[in-house]
């Protein structure tokens, strides 16, 4: 019998990212809160981003008691932001050892109803400013420094995204992206890596609605969502020396979701001639 509560502990050793540091984008809230906190046990110091005030002044002030962190406003989809982003976190710790971009966005919608701006801002967000960070921080402080561990969230999106094919075609983008620079960047030994999860029980899934997180689950084959702090995990061990012969890699976090049901209902059709 699974207890989440021993789901939820760190497996980690105390001290594992001692004098590193780690930067977080939209580490206010859900998965990113996670991956802060456990870092920062962990003994990083921590910066943590959102173009969003109203996240960032709760989870500094609840997080502050848990190691040395910053939070900085900055939207990922404007790269004088960035710039001015990677300046204040130097300037306040003088390096970037980790960087997990978590920042990201959708919603639900049938691509036949999707607006031109409906979908450039998810690509925008979610593929632009993926790229605009990791980029900024790569050649700025990782790729001089000739180490670094960067993870990108993404989405369960193996067998395509029906309902969110905007966020879909922008997640694939991140994973071809994670291998792509994964390559480039081997004999710098900066590491590049993704997450992928599938339902989690966070402030992210509230949007969606009661209806649409329970079919998720049934179509989960453990029968449950997973939680924030096991993603927080996963990202943790990519991002650790315990990982530092893997990169270019894709770590499902999803309950077998990928391997199994229903994405999209279909009706049976009666229209054959």
């Amino acid at each position: 019998m699974l207890h989440l509560e021993a789901a939820r502990r760190s497996p980690f050793a105390p001290g594992l990212f001692e004098g590193q540091v780690a930067l977080v984008t939209g580490g206010g809230t859900g998965i990113g809160r996670a991956t802060t906190l456990e870092l920062l046990s962990l003994g990083a110091k921590v910066a943590i981003a959102s173009r969003k005030p109203e996240h960032l002044d709760p989870a500094l002030a609840e997080l502050s008691s848990h190691g040395e962190v910053i939070a900085e406003r900055c939207d990922i989809r404007e790269p004088d932001a960035i710039a001015r982003l990677v300046d204040a976190v130097l300037a306040r710790f003088g390096q970037i050892d980790v960087l997990v971009n978590n920042a990201g966005g959708q919603f639900p919608s049938p691509a036949a109803a999707l607006t031109p701006r409906g979908w450039e801002a998810v690509i925008r967000n979610n593929l632009n400013g993926t790229f605009f960070v990791t980029r900024e921080v790569a050649t700025r402080a990782m790729l001089p420094a000739r180490r670094g561990a960067i993870v990108n969230v993404t989405a369960n999106a193996v067998r395509g995204f029906p309902g969110m094919a905007h966020t879909g075609a922008a997640r694939a983008g991140v994973e071809n992206l994670t291998m792509s620079l994964a390559v480039e960047w081997a004999q710098s030994d900066v590491r590049v890596n993704a997450v992928a999860p599938g339902l989690i029980a966070s402030s992210g899934t509230v949007q969606y609605g009661e209806a649409v997180v329970e079919m998720g689950r049934q179509r989960t084959p453990q029968k449950r969502a997973g939680t924030v702090e096991e993603v927080a995990h996963a990202i943790c061990y990519l991002a650790s020396p315990a990982a530092a012969f893997i990169t270019g890699a894709v770590l499902r976090i999803d309950g077998g979701q990928a391997l199994w049901g229903d994405l999209w209902p279909i009706d049976d059709r009666t229209d054959f001639t």
